[in-house]
């Protein structure tokens, strides 16, 4: 439910905050007092679009933001589009706010927005998509959530109380398109000229690439045998040039050693200093000695082999034409012959297995079929069970010529079974049934979302229903039942309602008054909650006008007695504790008068 909103330089709202707790509650207040700019900031933290003049005149921005807390029967949803939207771990046990959405949006002049929930920017998109599960909304002017033809096949499945056959009918769905993706993929895996041109193909591509023999590195160790044999003239002459200039040749670097070595004998006679170098340049001649042996026998023995050098060279070319055919790298040949290898292998069991597919084909199509035809029974049966709830309701809010009904029409086969959904309703006796989204009244669909919500106020998954203004051309006895089917609703959802009857506004758990006054020159809206005496005297003016009476006082002192009836608690958390941004964000700055 809604628990705490704040609007900062929202239109004539500066700075208004309000804490609503569970149960019904209700805003009143004069005409044009800013009612309704606070449905229309509840109306954007559920993704609705932002106008390019809301913020207030001399600044830039407006902010709205919320604390939502979530009730426990809608926490796994909730989650599951937090998860959706990448604002949640898919392990998480779904209480990772601990039940809380902080969601906050800022609406730039000309009508550009950002959009956080729990601190992460997003789109509204997403916020729209978690918000219809927060806030439902019914107005003069707007409405949401239940008029969407989408929501109500799912509405009659909670209605139901069968979640069990949508769970079935979504694993038949699965099942049934996972043997046709798999007879797809075996079908096109022939390709355009058929199954045996494509075999044809694939033995031809198969016997080239077995006959070559291939092994894995080959190509690098034929490369270096390759450098090799078209270099054994550079390498021959090479090596017994580095055999001259170490031992062989005049001035050789053996005989330069050996003239080393005398004289530091003589030397080290007289000083033992000298004893480490003389055996450094002794183990030095012996190995500049047995270099040159091993290079002269390298030269010796180093010739070329012009036939082996041909057969590398054509090897190379057949490898090169394969891996440009097949693939970069011979590795990526030998990985493409593994696959083709399978291919055949899986067309040439094709006909067996495309059998054996259709065949499940058929009995996962029944058992869908099954399942579909088992929740079409549960939907006709929840619809005729909501028609007569809401029957009921309309004739006691004074629209006994109403009437709901629910078109199931047959649809394609799909993971929600094969209906069409849409709740119409026939306005008045002998009139054609239209769907919601059409009715023209505003305060007569409003209505009718109340008498919808009373029947499904425990299967309709949204945390808060909003009315904003559904008392609009009715009083007395129909009043009075407005505000008993809102309480009603309200025993098992938050409900905000503005209104301008005492007889409703009487009735809630919590009351706000929404007033105007100029400041500086300028126009400033504020709501305070009311308690006792100042909600007795607004239930009052309400019945008398600005000139308050003592009868009016009396009269509402008595409504208030008869309705007073404990709020419910909200499940999940203490209903007495009000919620509080654990960091709230410091509101834009407020325009100053002009």
């Amino acid at each position: 439910m809604l628990r705490h909103l704040r609007v900062t330089n929202f239109a004539i709202l500066s700075d208004v905050a309000l804490d609503f707790g569970p149960g019904l509650n209700v805003l009143s207040g004069e005409t044009g007092a800013g009612k309704s700019l606070v449905v229309e900031a509840v109306n954007l933290l559920r993704g609705g679009r932002a106008s390019a003049d809301i913020p207030r005149a001399g600044t830039d921005e407006a902010v709205v933001e919320a604390i939502f807390e979530v009730p426990e029967d809608l926490r796994e949803r909730v989650h599951a589009r937090l998860v959706e939207a990448g604002l949640a771990g898919a392990d998480d046990d779904g209480e990772g706010t601990g039940g809380e959405l902080l969601v906050r949006r800022l609406i730039h002049r000309g009508g550009r927005s950002r959009t956080y929930i729990n601190g992460a920017l997003t789109t509204a998109t997403r916020l729209g998509e978690l918000g219809e599960l927060m806030v439902d909304l019914s107005g003069q002017h707007q409405h949401q959530g239940l008029v969407d033809p989408r929501r109500h096949a799912g509405i009659l499945d909670e209605l139901s109380g069968q979640p069990e056959l949508g769970a079935a009918m979504e694993t038949a769905w699965r099942e049934l398109r996972a043997v046709e993706d798999a007879i797809a993929r075996l079908t096109a895996s022939a390709g355009a000229g058929g199954r045996a041109e494509r075999t044809e193909v694939l033995r031809f591509q198969l016997e080239e690439l077995a006959g070559a023999a291939l092994r894995e590195g080959e190509d690098e160790e034929l490369g270096r045998e390759r450098s090799k044999l078209a270099s054994v003239e550079r390498l021959g002459g090479g090596a017994r040039a580095a055999e001259q200039l170490l031992y062989g040749g005049d001035g050789a670097a053996v005989e330069r050693l050996d003239a080393a070595l005398r004289e530091l004998e003589r030397l080290r006679a007289i000083d033992v200093a000298l004893d480490e170098p003389t055996r450094s340049v002794a183990e030095a001649r012996i190995l500049v000695e047995d270099a040159a042996a091993r290079l002269g026998a390298y030269a010796d023995h180093v010739e070329g082999d012009p036939e082996r050098l041909a057969e590398i060279e054509e090897r190379l070319a057949l490898l090169a034409r394969l891996k440009r055919k097949y693939g970069g790298q011979l590795g990526d040949v030998l990985a493409r012959m593994a696959a083709l290898e399978a291919e055949l292998a899986e067309l040439d069991g094709a006909a067996g297995r495309l059998e054996e597919l259709d065949a499940e084909r058929g009995a996962a199509e029944r058992a869908a079929t099954a399942r579909a035809a088992a929740l079409t029974a549960a939907r006709r049966t929840a619809a005729d069970r909501l028609v007569r709830e809401v029957g009921g309701s309309l004739g006691e809010l004074g629209m006994g010529a109403a009437s709901l009904t629910a078109a199931i029409e047959p649809a394609a086969l799909g993971p929600e079974g094969a209906d069409r959904v849409e709740l119409m309703l026939r306005a008045n006796r002998g009139e054609e049934a239209k769907p919601l989204a059409r009715i023209a009244s505003g305060g007569e669909l409003s209505r009718i979302m109340l008498a919808l919500k009373l029947a499904l106020r425990r299967a309709d998954p949204v945390a808060t229903y909003v009315f904003d203004e559904v008392d609009a051309g009715i009083g007395g006895q129909a009043a009075e039942v407005v505000g008993q089917k809102m309480r009603q609703v309200a025993a098992h959802r938050q409900v905000l309602c503005v209104t301008h009857l005492p007889t409703i506004a009487a009735l809630a758990h919590h009351h706000f008054m929404v007033s105007k006054a100029e400041a500086g020159g300028r126009t400033e809206t504020s709501v305070r909650r009311l308690e006792a005496t100042d909600r007795r005297d607004e239930i009052a003016r309400m019945m008398s006008g600005a000139a308050v009476t003592v009868e009016a006082r009396a009269h509402a002192e008595a409504m208030l007695a008869a309705a007073a009836v404990p709020a419910p608690v909200a499940k999940g958390k203490a209903a007495e504790r009000p919620a509080r941004p654990t960091a709230p964000v410091r509101p834009a700055s407020r325009a100053r008068g002009r």
